[in-house]
């Protein structure tokens, strides 16, 4: 019973064991994932401030791009740090499972001399028959020959079970090469991280230094972008106002077309009834009347149902909406602010500001219709896509592909991105989510 006992503990324990190195492992590769995708957007936003460098004054736009490098390269840093840590880990596991192996090889080897040196003494074919013949019964010469054909197989087991230890202690040596060299190339690139994260944390106080020597000028551009935002979401609102306005007059009217018709009908039955009462009865008129209304109904409610169908399905992937762009960055939050530069002012942004490289396109983030194009003079053009209950805006685009009334899929182009050049070609969508006349915040609907 305690034999029994202390097995399944054994067992247990190797299953742990072998859980949590399975564990390590995964951790391990989902770092090194999140590392190339950290070096992924590094490089884009590189490229975004290689395109500012045509204007070599000091500008937000500069301080924006440097900034985020600044929050990226930390939290890749980070990362590395975390990785190092993970392969650490795993180069001791792998060392002492290989330790482990040599053990069982070395006593396999062992036990394998030893029956080498038995099989040498016994060697000879006549001692085997003898060894068979020399039974008391026929039983018994069954049962020796029996031991003799299992030690032999006894001997080549043991021969598999050697060769196949060596090759797991061959696995064991190449991963933790592998492991060894990763871990070189992540502590060079830590390094190399890091020094970089020195030289953008120096640009990035030159140009506020540099900044904060312009504050009149920055007041000045802020609020005639202010000023432009206002307008723009003036017209977003009352734009989305109407649309429901009308799309409520349009189901009241609905509404009451079907109540005219089914009242009519129920006025023709009873007329009909009148003048040949033994023709209709109460519950014939009530099947007419349910029928008429069914059909009636159906007819009204159509985009009613598309409409919570297609509201709903936006409403479930909350959090995992694709981006309104396929690079960049999140450059204007939503909600008050403080100002990167400016000291006690705030800004209070109705959706957010995308900045990606020059020549991208904004994309629809879900299946919908285009509903709205429309421009304002100093804010470019605009798109309004509904998804029943729900609206998305992508405004400060040059060209526009979609046409009102256009059905829209998930991550189609809609439109190119304005590109300001005299602002350090900052190209930057104005993104926002709207559930019926309330405004949403974007960043809880895309993915992170």
């Amino acid at each position: 019973m305690i034999k029994q006992r202390l097995n399944r503990f054994l067992i247990l324990a190797v299953s742990l064991i072998l859980a949590i190195c399975s564990l390590t492992a995964q951790s391990v590769k989902e770092l090194e994932i999140q590392r190339k995708q950290a070096l992924q957007r590094l490089e884009i936003t590189s490229k975004m401030l290689t395109e500012t460098k045509k204007s070599q004054k000091s500008s937000l736009n500069k301080l924006s791009i440097i900034s985020k490098n600044i929050n990226d390269r930390k939290t890749l840093i980070k990362n590395i740090g975390t990785e190092i840590g993970k392969l650490d880990q795993q180069i001791g596991q792998l060392n002492q499972e290989k330790v482990r192996l040599e053990g069982n090889l070395k006593a396999l080897k062992a036990d394998y001399a030893r029956l080498v040196q038995e099989a040498h003494i016994n060697r000879s074919l006549y001692s085997k028959i003898m060894f068979v013949l020399s039974a008391k019964s026929f039983d018994q010469s069954y049962r020796r020959l029996r031991y003799l054909q299992e030690y032999s197989d006894y001997r080549k087991e043991q021969v598999r079970k050697i060769e196949g230890v060596k090759i797991q202690i061959e696995q064991k040596n190449d991963s933790l090469q592998v492991h060894k060299v990763t871990k070189v190339q992540v502590v060079k690139q830590k390094v190399t991280e890091t020094q970089n994260l020195s030289k953008d944390q120096q640009k990035e106080k030159v140009l506020l230094t540099d900044l904060q020597k312009k504050e009149k000028k920055l007041r000045d551009d802020l609020k005639v972008q202010q000023k432009k935002a206002a307008e723009l979401n003036n017209k977003i609102e009352r734009l989305i106002a109407e649309e429901i306005r009308k799309a409520e007059a349009k189901r009241a009217a609905a509404e009451k077309k079907r109540l005219a018709e089914e009242h009519a009908t129920e006025k023709k039955q009873t007329a009909e009834e009148v003048k040949t009462p033994k023709l209709s009865s109460k519950k014939e008129q009530k099947i007419s009347v349910e029928a008429s209304k069914s059909v009636t109904n159906s007819s009204v409610s159509l985009l009613t149902k598309e409409e919570t169908l297609l509201s709903g399905n936006f409403e479930k992937n909350q959090g995992r909406l694709p981006w309104p762009t396929s690079n960049g960055f999140i450059s204007g939050h939503f909600g008050i602010h403080e100002h990167p530069v400016l000291k006690h002012v705030t800004t209070n942004n109705k959706g957010i500001y995308v900045q990606t490289p020059v020549g991208s396109s904004a994309r629809a983030v879900f299946e919908g219709i285009v509903t709205q194009r429309f421009s304002i003079p100093g804010s470019n053009n605009a798109v309004i896509i509904q998804h029943g209950n729900y609206r998305t805006v992508y405004a400060n685009l040059t060209q526009i592909f979609v046409r009102e009334g256009d059905h829209v899929s998930a991550k189609q182009a809609i439109g190119k991105i304005y590109t300001d050049d005299e602002r350090d070609n900052k190209t930057e969508l104005y993104f926002q989510v709207w559930y019926g006349k309330t405004l949403q915040n974007p960043e809880s609907w895309i993915a992170r």
